[in-house]
């Protein structure tokens, strides 16, 4: 019965493809080597073992069958060498076009969000082109706002909005305590139940807008929730969608909130200068944004991506600015519900990640150390998916200083921590680790720490 279950989660992309298209594995190498031979690239031999070898047996089929595969599936010959095979054949399998190109309008909002709550998309890698970037960007600005009073049936007041931002601020805290992987179908039930009241309810424009911010913070959550699960493809569609909301809502603060999260996963993505742009979008008009937390999260983030790009003077800048503008943050019961992660210790953690992203291990060890010495200390008590991430990167500032030991007592306190918490980004930082140390293996501990960690 497992094995049998893990085949079924595995099939490969181009045996789901060729079902899709309900034809046989025969059938569908006719159509490769037709468009094969209409590339100009020769006759290409058809039999249905080709089929069998490529997906079974492991077999990478040559170039020039792969760009004609592409060819059949409208699929950029770029991103044939960009994912590899199968991973490009995954591009063919969902269809992004309604999250990037409906309307940015309230009723493509709820087209929009209608659309993501769908089957889970578990590709790995980003949707957005550069310019599409640009476009979310200038469109979120410009969306129209919601105006409507629905489109009628049971009208619904204030008092269903609040009750959805009390349920998914218990959502934001489930998610600290035990992963995204408990919370991302939770956050899509919210998203399918507010989008529901969108459909088919009435409401004043107060309501709707706050119906839309609602959506907005649920998507914004599921999209964190997919990003911290390693699907980042189903991350960025809920990050467009939730910024979509944010337009319907004209709530700028809660864009910028959206944008500062897609962009985190832009630069963990290779992509510092994609989020970069998703950033200075949002403090194109800071002046908009209602909360100084929000204002200190985004240049915090944008110290991430300079320094991820190698950019040292850019990324202290922003840290710099990241502490000015938190200087002037209320208490957090004050702010946005969302911001009450943000404090001093939680811009120390990202200096000090970014010192060491800029190879600067003796500065980042003095950060991550006054994160949990200030007044305002990060909370390790509250943040234990955030805190296996960071005892990770303080005991790569260990390595880097040549400090074994300490590196291996956080390394056992990460596994001890890491028990409960459901995140493929803390077991992908705990890999990193155990990569850094396997230089060191020759050190009796340090093997015995390999291999338990293994």
């Amino acid at each position: 019965m497992i094995a049998a279950t893990a085949t079924a989660v595995q099939t490969h992309p181009l045996t789901t493809l060729i079902s899709r298209h309900s034809l046989t594995a025969a059938g569908y190498l006719k159509k490769v080597a037709d468009r094969h031979e209409a590339l100009g690239f020769g006759a290409m031999a058809h039999r249905k073992e080709k089929a069998t070898r490529w997906t079974r047996e492991g077999v990478t089929p040559e170039k020039t069958a792969l760009l004609a595969i592409a060819s059949l599936h409208g699929i950029d010959f770029a991103d044939v060498d960009r994912y590899g095979w199968p991973g490009f054949l995954l591009l063919a399998l969902d269809d992004d076009r309604t999250v990037l190109e409906s309307p940015w309008t309230a009723a493509g909002t709820v087209t929009t969000l209608t659309d993501v709550g769908g089957p889970v998309d578990r590709r790995g890698f980003l949707i957005a082109s550069t310019s599409t970037l640009a476009a979310a960007v200038a469109q979120w600005i410009t969306a129209e706002p919601a105006i409507a009073v629905g489109p009628g049936g049971r009208r619904v007041g204030a008092e269903a909005a609040g009750l959805f931002d009390i349920r998914l601020d218990a959502l934001r805290h489930l998610d600290d305590t035990v992963g995204a992987g408990r919370v991302y179908d939770a956050a899509v039930l919210e998203i399918r139940l507010i989008t529901d009241l969108l459909k088919h309810s009435s409401y004043t424009e107060v309501t709707g807008r706050r119906l839309f911010a609602s959506a907005a913070e649920a998507s914004r959550l599921a999209g964190w929730c997919s990003y911290d699960e390693g699907r980042h493809a189903a991350a960025e569609r809920h990050f467009v969608a939730a910024l979509r909301a944010c337009g319907s809502a004209q709530d700028s603060t809660l864009g910028a909130v959206t944008l500062a999260f897609w962009a985190n996963l832009r630069y963990n993505a290779d992509d510092p200068q994609g989020a970069l742009h998703l950033l200075d979008g949002a403090l194109a008009d800071r002046r908009k944004i209602s909360s100084p937390r929000v204002t200190a999260m985004l240049h915090a983030r944008a110290a991430r991506a300079h320094s991820k790009a190698g950019e040292a003077t850019a990324a202290w800048r922003q840290i710099d600015a990241a502490f000015t503008a938190y200087a002037k943050a209320d208490t957090p019961e004050a702010d946005l519900p969302s911001m009450y992660w943000v404090n001093h210790g939680e811009l120390h953690q990202v200096a000090a990640s970014s010192a060491l992203s800029l190879g600067e291990p003796k500065r980042a060890l003095e950060d991550f150390t006054a994160a949990l010495t200030h007044e305002d200390p990060y909370d390790i008590d509250r943040e234990a998916r955030g805190t296996v991430i960071y005892q990770v990167r303080l005991a790569e500032a260990h390595l880097a200083l040549g400090n074994v030991d300490a590196a291996l007592d956080l390394g056992h306190q990460v596994i001890t921590v890491m028990g409960g918490i459901d995140s493929a980004r803390s077991t992908s930082t705990l890999g990193e680790l155990r990569g850094q140390l396997g230089g060191h293996r020759h050190i009796p501990a340090v093997a015995d720490f390999l291999d338990y960690a293994a």
